[in-house]
């Protein structure tokens, strides 16, 4: 029983001994197997390195060839840089020797032409005196006889010639010159209408003259004072006449009578509104006669205030022409006149157009149209340039540039064209502009109106600066003052009219 135990033991002693002989017998095969396999790396790795040796060697002996190559080669070129550099120093040498010799030529030949300039001076020299002394007068004798005999000579062929010239000259620029202004002349064709100191407003019911008048004639009394003109009513039928020697009144008053008869309440209160809503109009429509005309003459950088300025000469008149026709007619001749003559064209039209610019506000402001202009031009920016040509125009100011002569040229002609002015218009308009002013000269006066072809002076005063008393005293001053500065043919009535208004509101 108990023999199973002992030979358990000894077959389980035996395959331990048996498992550990059998394993250390692998690994020795195995170590042995790795050693041959690092064993053989080795070698392979030792045959690559001297194959790389070898290529190594191989291409550093085929560099230091190519080297060796290039430093002959480069050798080569230096020694044949060398003796170029040579050849080029000998032949430079050669060339400075070559210049040296001619330069000594040229010095000998310079002493030789100076010796002979001195012998040749030496000879005239005594030319000179020997003549002198033959002739028995010096140089300057000499040549003064000489000029004297060429001038008796000649004295009459040259004042001959020299007058021929001067005439055939001055002939020669004037007939030029009327060529250069007829045909300006005939290029330019504008049709003027010559304003008269009356409008016609035709009505279509006779009735209506009697809304106009107003019960005691207040409603045309209001009418005349806010618009400055005169309604004549019962001259003509269906008509009514607007008389006043300033178009803008008329057009005003004309505008406003329009406005009332078409919403049908004539009133005192309704009078003023519509005055003023016609004023307003008025004012835009000066704005686009202004542009219509520099729009027309192609000038396109005026400033607002200077296109408003020249709207407002559409309605001003001087010996019966609009002043904007005949700066419109001047800038068209400027322009023509200047591009004949090769001169700025910009410029001439631009002088020309704003010539008569004063004029605008010349009613309103003291000094002559000119320099009122000029100040006008210089204060919105209008180029110095333009300014010179147009302060020319009467003469006030010198003739600084070219333009300036042909904006005179071109005022001058445009003025002066049959039918262009009328003389006794201008000095009547003249006269009633002068009764306005004297009358609003006075302190307390708020507006003054000719009216009646100047018959009549309306004085319209502010109440709380005259009384009563004060307007009759008034009254006599202004005309005291009128016969002591006016020359005029019969009677000027003038009416000072002080008016009262008490206003109030219930709320």
């Amino acid at each position: 029983m108990f023999q199973y135990p002992i030979i358990l033991a000894i077959f389980l002693v035996l395959g331990a001994a048996i498992g550990y002989f059998a394993r250390h017998f692998i690994g020795i095969r195995a170590a042995s197997s790795v050693e041959q396999k690092i064993k053989k790396q080795i070698d392979e790795s030792r045959s690559r390195a001297k194959e790389l040796i070898l290529e190594a060697q191989e291409k550093s002996t085929s560099l230091l060839e190519e080297v060796k190559k290039e430093e002959r080669e480069s050798k080569t070129q230096i020694t044949r840089l060398e003796e170029r550099m040579i050849k080029k120093e000998e032949l430079a040498e050669k060339q400075l020797s070559d210049l040296r010799n001619k330069e000594n030529q040229l010095n000998q030949e310079i002493e030789k032409t100076k010796q002979s300039q001195q012998e040749n001076e030496e000879l005239r020299k005594k030319s000179v005196k020997e003549l002198e002394r033959v002739a028995d007068m010096n140089v300057d004798e000499a040549k003064k006889a000489l000029f004297e005999d060429i001038k008796l000579m000649y004295q009459k062929d040259l004042v001959i010639s020299v007058q021929k010239l001067e005439r055939e000259r001055k002939e020669e620029l004037e007939k030029k010159s009327v060529e250069i202004m007829a045909s300006a002349m005939q290029r330019l064709s504008r049709v003027h209408v010559s304003e008269a100191t009356t409008s016609a407003f035709n009505i279509s019911d006779e009735n209506l003259k009697g809304k106009i008048i107003g019960r005691e004639g207040r409603n045309i009394r209001a009418l005349e004072k806010a618009t400055g003109a005169e309604f004549i009513i019962d001259e003509n039928p269906d008509t009514i006449i607007i008389s006043s020697f300033d178009p803008i009144r008329r057009e005003i008053a004309k505008m406003a009578l329009e406005k009332l008869i078409k919403d049908g309440r004539i009133q005192p209160a309704k009078i003023e509104e519509k005055v003023e809503e016609s004023k307003n109009e008025l004012s835009k429509r000066i704005i686009e006669i202004g542009e219509n005309a520099v729009r027309e003459l192609g000038i396109y950088d005026f400033p607002k205030e200077i296109i408003q300025l020249l709207g407002r000469l559409n309605f001003r008149y001087s010996y019966g022409q609009s002043v904007l026709d005949n700066s419109v007619e001047a800038s068209y001749l400027a322009g023509m006149l200047a591009s004949e003559l090769g001169l700025n064209v910009d410029t001439a039209k631009k002088g020309a157009l704003v010539h008569d610019i004063g004029k605008a506000i010349d009613h309103e402001v003291e000094g002559t149209h000119v320099e009122l202009g000029r100040k006008i031009l210089k204060k919105y920016g209008v180029a110095e340039e333009v300014i010179r040509a147009m302060e020319s125009h009467h003469e006030e100011y010198p003739f600084s540039t070219s333009e300036s002569y042909i904006v005179a040229a071109a005022d001058s002609l445009s003025a002066g064209r049959p039918g262009a002015r009328r003389d006794n218009l201008e000095n009547y308009i003249k006269k009633l502009e002068d009764l306005e002013k004297i009358a609003v000269s006075f302190e307390g006066v708020k507006n003054a109106y000719a009216i009646s072809a100047g018959r009549e002076l309306r004085v319209f005063v502010t109440p709380e600066k005259i009384d009563d008393f004060g307007a009759l005293q008034l009254a006599r001053n202004i005309a005291l003052k009128i016969e002591s500065e006016i020359k005029y043919p019969g009677e000027i009535k003038v009416n000072v009219i002080r008016e009262v208004r008490a206003v109030e509101y219930a709320r």
